[in-house]
């Protein structure tokens, strides 16, 4: 596979043995009905993984609102990782990366008109999502990362599968970044090939089809990323990224998330000269940090900037002691997520009807349409 970035730690597969035999075990729990998976008389898509590591998920839970808030009563519901607080809460304008984490805040601002809620409990958060006054009108939620969850059972799962990491050829944690074996892949509904080269062979994607073993229930789409307009993190600028190799620009890349080589590799179309300087995923940045940024990026010849992730730019903003330096010269990159092959319409389709045909009632959960 082009760009391949599977690794595997054989020496600690005798772990993986363990970890797997565990997973097998509270997997057959709920197949057998031991343990209970509750379903809603409500449309729930599910967007999740079984890879540590980014997928792309904020990307597509975006995609998905853009596609059905003009329509329905959407709601987000997340864990709020690396949150500091605990629960459930119901996110505003004005609430805070620390309150709600930072990607459920970075959904609230981009799509104020929306629900987004946070419960490590999702079957607490769901059921307060349809009971409390404020939400109860919701018609639609959208799981983040929650295919694990197997308490709830969501009418549509949707699998995120990284091109560059396929789980065919990884393993178990901790010698690979499998949450769980390839085979549960069979609870998806939908699988989503994510983080595609623009242009892929049509034999890339045979392979692909070939060895994810597709059930003859799944659908099976391929997405990658655009890249829009960099807008200053601090100011009302903005700069198209295809200026920087004309300029001869030299980049600080910026990044406290999953997969930071991806964005590196993707960031060459526009960039000659990157230095990376990475933090771990969902990072807290703080005081020492401003210190490490401000000479990191003196030391960088001119014309130089600094390039950071949406998810990246909501914890930033928090972030005190930062030079002038730094602030005028942050820019944020946004990603949104093209379905490939010309199927974004079959594609919005799978979602479109699985929501009407699974409405509460025809009087309270479709808006007229826009």
């Amino acid at each position: 596979m082009e760009n391949d970035m599977t690794q595997i730690r054989r020496w600690l597969m005798p772990l993986s043995w363990l970890y797997g035999a565990a997973v097998d075990i509270r997997n057959a729990l709920f197949d057998m009905g031991i343990l209970r998976s509750v379903s809603y008389d409500i449309p729930i898509i599910n967007v999740g993984n079984i890879t540590v590591g980014g997928t792309g998920k904020t990307p597509h839970v975006e995609y998905l609102i853009r596609l059905l808030s003009s329509r329905y009563r959407v709601a987000v519901l997340s864990r709020g990782y690396k949150r500091k607080t605990s629960g459930y809460l119901l996110s505003s304008v004005t609430s805070t990366t620390k309150e709600i984490g930072d990607e459920p805040w970075q959904i609230k601002q981009k799509f104020p008109d929306i629900y987004v809620a946070v419960d490590a409990n999702r079957r607490r958060g769901i059921n307060r999502l349809l009971t409390d006054e404020a939400t109860k009108d919701v018609e639609v939620i959208l799981l983040d990362d929650a295919y694990q969850h197997r308490y709830v059972k969501a009418g549509h799962n949707i699998l995120l599968v990284d091109y560059h990491r396929l789980i065919s050829d990884d393993c178990l944690l901790p010698a690979g970044r499998l949450r769980e074996r390839p085979s549960s892949s069979h609870r998806a509904t939908t699988i989503i090939v994510t983080k595609c080269p623009q242009h892929i062979m049509a034999m890339g994607f045979r392979v692909i089809l070939s060895s994810l073993n597709i059930r003859p229930y799944q659908q099976l789409f391929f997405s990658t990323y655009n890249y829009g307009t960099m807008r200053q993190l601090w100011g009302n600028g903005t700069m198209d990224p295809n200026v920087l190799r004309k300029n001869n620009t030299h980049v600080l890349l910026l990044t406290g998330i999953g997969n930071p080589l991806q964005m590196e590799q993707d960031m060459r179309r526009f960039v000659q000269h990157i230095t990376p300087l990475t933090f771990p995923d969902h990072h807290y940045y703080v005081k020492s940090d401003a210190d490490t940024i401000h000479k990191t990026l003196l030391g960088l010849p001119q014309p130089h900037i600094i390039i950071t992730t949406e998810k990246d730019a909501a914890r930033l903003q928090l972030l005190q002691g930062l030079s002038e330096e730094v602030r005028q010269n942050t820019y944020v990159l946004p990603i949104e997520v093209s379905i490939m092959r010309d199927e974004k319409n079959k594609f919005d389709r799978t979602i479109t009807d699985y929501v009407h045909e699974n409405k509460r009632n025809s009087s309270m959960a479709s808006r007229k349409d826009a």
